[in-house]
């Protein structure tokens, strides 16, 4: 049974691949990846914030000046909560790269434009097989328009191909006014993967000590409706590969995400909270799908559930739509 599969350019025996999170951190964990059946591993993201602190002592410009305002404190992390700096991110990359033999792809995790996107250089120079690039942002201006932010997102894409020659996916979220024409412009502009899609965590209000608190809840199989439904509805027509992300926690989660026309399928919540032998047992689940539906291999399926054959995709997604309300029926009265 051939579960191989290409992203990014590079062939991977397997459509499971880690994605970024605190696992990513330690080289045992690494180690214990790849043993357990991962094809590639995303180590954790490096943040914008972290790179800038350290060049320019941001943490004194964060805080001057929120002495009245005491809550502004809690918005931003203390330099104490990043485990690991720019230069301990470069090292572990170095040693992932002497520990394993699957592709290392390192994760940059930003909002902004500016010299911290340069870093990706340093990331490939450490022997980043691929670098995911986070567009991690929430708009709060309300004279910002939704073009400025798109292009923003477009030029931090640029500057950073400018920088590297490893392949470039880019992890963002769905929240734009037309996401198919988004990824279009993200293809043309250089992208080599596309991975759908980030999560944002809500933060939560602690009413014992009226403080902002951050609120990570882990996904569950229904996250996945949104990233099932944009691969299905991008594959066939972008250049960029594409990586299903949020919700993934059995084999019948990966299959469909492949028949959508995802490339690879990352996982994250079930490791964290059923460890990382689950790689295995996940790719145990879609090697007994396969054989029992008579396939060969994984790219026989890839892409056969996608739109890419359907004339009029709106039309089709419409018609979804009104058959889903009109043949739903209340359980209870």
């Amino acid at each position: 049974m051939k579960l191989t599969t290409n992203y990014l350019g590079l062939k991977l025996r397997s459509p499971l691949v880690p994605s970024a999170s605190p696992l990513g951190e330690d080289i045992d964990n690494i180690k214990r990846m790849e043993d357990a059946g991962a094809a590639a591993v995303v180590l954790h993201s490096l943040f914008e914030e972290q790179i800038v602190s350290e060049r320019l002592d941001l943490d004194q410009k964060l805080t001057q000046g929120t002495e009245s305002f005491s809550e502004a404190l809690s918005f931003f992390p203390e330099p104490a909560e990043f485990r690991v700096g720019p230069e301990e991110y470069l090292a572990l990359i170095a040693d992932a790269k002497k520990s394993v033999k699957i592709p290392v792809i390192a994760s940059l995790n930003g909002s902004s434009r500016g010299g911290w996107i340069h870093y990706a250089k340093d990331m490939q120079e450490a022997g980043a097989d691929a670098l995911e690039l986070n567009i991690y942002q929430i708009p709060t201006d309300m004279n910002m328009e939704g073009s400025e932010l798109e292009k923003n997102t477009i030029e931090i894409l640029k500057n950073v191909k400018s920088s590297v020659t490893i392949p470039v996916a880019v992890k963002l979220s769905p929240f734009f006014s037309n996401f198919a024409n988004m990824a279009k412009r993200l293809d043309d502009s250089g992208a080599d993967g596309l991975v759908l899609f980030n999560r944002f965590y809500q933060p939560d209000i602690d009413l014992d000590n009226l403080e902002i608190t951050p609120n990570v809840l882990l996904s569950t199989p229904m996250a996945m409706r949104i990233p099932l439904r944009w691969i299905a509805i991008l594959s066939g027509h972008l250049k960029a590969s594409l990586a299903a992300t949020s919700g993934i926690h059995r084999g019948s989660d990966a299959i469909k995400m492949l028949m959508a026309g995802a490339d690879v399928t990352m996982l994250c919540s079930v490791l964290l909270k059923r460890g990382i032998k689950q790689i295995a047992t996940i790719e145990q689940e879609i090697l007994t799908w396969l054989d029992m539906h008579e396939y060969e291999s994984i790219e026989q399926l890839k892409g056969s559930m996608s739109q890419k054959s359907c004339p009029d995709p709106s039309s089709f997604e419409r018609a979804q739509y009104m058959r889903a309300l009109s043949t739903y029926r209340p359980t209870a009265v």
